[in-house]
């Protein structure tokens, strides 16, 4: 401490010191705060109000709520940062931090044994799929995803797809010709030519777009997702096939996630276990809804297939197993089909 020449000239250095430590230590905190703040960007394809994005939100509530902020997650929906082509890249680079894609895109980066979720008929109710995803088959695939530096937390239900066409499509022959939109899977346009459609892949943010303007004449969704869509506004017919199975599963940048303290990734887990519930818990009502909304709308004839027609649809794309089982790999879907057997 300096001398001074006057009780005087000491209180007031005295007071400012004191005054330069408080700012001092204001500073520290808010850059310790600032350090420990993390940021989540959470991306994914459809609307908000599909039963993904109501999730994906129930996700964003649960963690902010729980670290009183500490963690911010941004989710953006509808392919607003990023879609069907580029979220995979995007998240290996670091410009995203979380995904929901569906199961079918895991192919396409190296992931072939992924696509066994879309084999036409293999999974005869919600419940056949949980025993796949909830149990050990679904959790060696996520291991799985390692090897690209990805992070696999767990899986999304979106329920059972339908087929929509400016026609019924009710037995093989209403496919022919028609140009079907997939997403990129090997096993659905397997599917889509062994009904004799011309299967063309499109992001899912450009379908809608594609059927106003007959770039293609039909495309398979959930119910859901065909409404929040709009879809039902450019095509006359939807037929409930329930024929295939969409899911997704949310993944995480590796990178990302061991730069992260345990107590947040535990966190994190825990706050994804129970939007993953969520999700799933209301898959089913929101396809429900979208379906009552459909025909209150009456804008699209729906169509219930009867026992007769769906079996001879499912004889028609028996061939895709036999075409699909090298690339996924036989050793799969034999044991997948004998865990939905029991």
């Amino acid at each position: 401490m300096p001398k001074f020449s006057h009780p005087r000239e000491q209180r007031a250095w005295i007071s400012r010191f004191n005054a330069l430590l408080v700012a001092s230590l204001l500073t520290l905190s808010v850059l310790n705060v600032q350090a420990a703040e993390v940021q989540i960007r959470f991306s994914h394809v459809v609307a908000e109000d599909t039963p993904k994005g109501l999730a994906a939100n129930r996700f964003k509530a649960l963690v902010e709520q729980r670290s009183n902020g500490r963690i911010q997650v941004k989710v953006y929906p509808g392919a607003k940062l990023y879609g069907d082509l580029d979220e995979m890249e995007a998240m290996r680079l670091g410009a995203v931090e979380m995904l929901a894609p569906s199961l079918s895109k895991f192919g396409r980066i190296g992931f072939p044994e992924f696509e066994l979720f879309d084999l036409p008929f293999l999974f005869g109710s919600v419940q056949d799929v949980r025993r796949i995803t909830q149990g050990p088959i679904g959790r060696r695939l996520l291991e799985r995803l390692q090897r690209q530096q990805i992070i696999g937390l767990g899986y999304f239900d979106n329920g059972f797809k339908e087929m929509s066409a400016n026609r019924p499509l009710l037995e093989p022959a209403d496919f022919a010709g028609l140009r079907m939109r997939v997403q990129s899977s090997h096993v659905i346009a397997a599917q889509m030519r062994a009904l004799g459609a011309r299967p063309v892949v499109l992001p899912f943010s450009k379908t809608r777009q594609a059927l106003a303007s007959s770039v293609v004449d039909g495309t398979e969704n959930p119910v859901s997702n065909f409404w929040t869509q709009r879809m039902n506004e450019v095509q006359t017919d939807l037929s409930l096939t329930h024929h295939g199975y969409l899911g997704y599963a949310v993944v995480v940048n590796q990178h990302f996630w061991q730069t992260l303290a345990p107590r947040d990734r535990a966190l994190l887990t825990q706050a994804m276990e129970e939007a993953l519930r969520y999700g799933n818990l209301i898959a089913d009502t929101q396809n429900d809804k979208a379906l009552a909304a459909l025909q209150q709308a009456g804008t699209t004839r729906i169509h219930t297939l009867s026992p007769s027609q769906r079996a001879r649809l499912r004889e028609a794309v028996q061939p895709v197993y036999d075409e699909l089982a090298r690339r996924i790999g036989p050793v799969w879907i034999e044991e997948v089909q004998k865990a939905v057997a029991h």
